[in-house]
């Protein structure tokens, strides 16, 4: 069906319906107090079981996939309704990252395998990228993947690896090569965390919470048959994974976040005072021009073309505006952002607190909302991107 015969305001009209009738208000608590864009498993594994069976889990996916066939009007609405609704966010690195690249990369084997364990939530994924000694600069990695029989033998580690504490498999970029170019030597590999020599030490942020770990490798044997693509061929499919956690969609959560400032200051008599105004008037025009920004990306995306540099604008944009909208945040919440409250944060929790329930967590989205213009690329990096592949330069 064309867009013209798709009827988008009933389209939106049983959205809101249905998350009305099957958004838990558990899941609704445990987005609102989140910090960071990652829900806890479990209530992120509960939301994905509700939208499976809706058949909702995978707007961006290909319908022989298992994806809903919606073009890219019907996506945006629906990710704008989720946010309006107040709905925890699915973990990207199975759906959105690595599901992508196993369908273009993978073999028959690995797409029957692998993807209909994401859509099912049996397989929960992190992404093994950055080491000690090679964030920004990936090409740098070192963790060894020596070759024996059928296997890779991996040694080394990886660092700020999000939820690998919980994840059971990996996307893994290892060396297989130590000679030429350092992106000609990387080799992209899916791996179970379960695996014998693979052990995760916990890295605490400064908001008190335990998303990011490092992840050690002693000898760990993995299949050659867990190779997505090929040999050396690592930092292709990488680069392509890339562009989609980069080309995330940020407007709808950007809105709501702003809404929600908007209205904490309202709370706090603040609307009125000329310096709060302005930067709400900056941030509503700036958020604009990303959603205008992600309707490019996503046409991109929809039509089967790689979202190129594009995917580096809307990254450096969404990351920086959420981060302006945090900081925002914690300014509105004035002393009430002060208090280490972990406890009364915690979704389900029924601890006691000091202040408006907004400044419950506005410092902790402040602190782990510095990270969003580091991961995925540092926006430095997305910068020289832009400067070379449209300015030319």
């Amino acid at each position: 069906m064309s867009e013209a015969q798709i009827d988008l305001n009933a389209f939106r009209a049983e959205v809101r319906g249905w998350l009305a009738d099957n958004l838990p208000p558990e899941l609704r608590q445990a987005h609102k107090r989140a910090t960071s864009v990652f829900v806890e498993k479990e209530y992120n594994l509960a939301w994905q079981a509700i939208l499976l069976r809706k058949g909702w889990v995978a707007p961006h996916w290909p319908a022989e996939h298992g994806g809903t066939g919606w073009n890219e009007a019907q996506r945006y609405i629906f990710a704008s309704e989720c946010a309006r609704a107040g709905a925890p966010s699915l973990a990207p690195m199975g759906l959105k990252m690595v599901a992508p690249v196993i369908m273009k990369y993978g073999s028959d084997a690995q797409k029957g395998y692998y993807l209909p364990k994401l859509l099912a939530g049996e397989h929960y994924w992190c992404q093994g990228y950055s080491e000690p000694q090679a964030g920004s600069d990936l090409a740098a990695l070192q963790l060894r993947a020596d070759s024996d029989g059928d296997d890779y033998v991996l040694n080394g580690s990886k660092i700020w690896t999000t939820h690998a504490h919980v994840a059971n498999h990996m996307f893994c970029l290892v060396r297989t090569d130590r000679d030429g170019r350092p992106q000609e030597g990387i080799t992209f590999l899916l791996l179970e965390m379960a695996t014998p020599g693979i052990s995760v030490k916990p890295i605490i942020s400064i908001a008190g919470d335990h998303d990011f770990n490092q992840v050690f490798f002693d000898n760990v044997r993995v299949p050659k048959a867990n190779r997505l693509g090929d040999e050396g061929k690592g930092w292709t499919v990488a680069k392509t994974l890339l562009e989609y956690e980069r080309a995330a969609a940020y407007a709808a959560g950007l809105i709501e976040a702003l809404a929600e400032v908007r209205a904490a200051a309202k709370d706090a008599e603040l609307l009125n005072e000329p310096t709060i105004r302005r930067r709400i008037a900056e941030l509503d025009s700036q958020v604009r021009t990303i959603h205008a920004v992600e309707d490019m990306v996503l046409a991109a995306i929809g039509e089967g073309r790689d979202p190129g540099p594009a995917s580096s604008m809307l990254k450096v944009q969404g990351t920086e505006c959420q981060q302006k909208i945090q900081e925002l945040a914690v300014d509105v919440a004035g002393i009430y952002a002060a208090p280490y409250q972990y406890e009364a944060r915690q979704a389900g929790s029924n601890t006691g607190y000091v202040g408006p329930e907004s400044a419950l967590t506005a410092t902790a989205r402040y602190f782990n909302g510095r990270a969003a213009s580091i991961y995925g690329g540092s926006n430095e990096i997305q910068r020289n991107i832009m400067a070379k592949l449209v300015l030319g330069l």
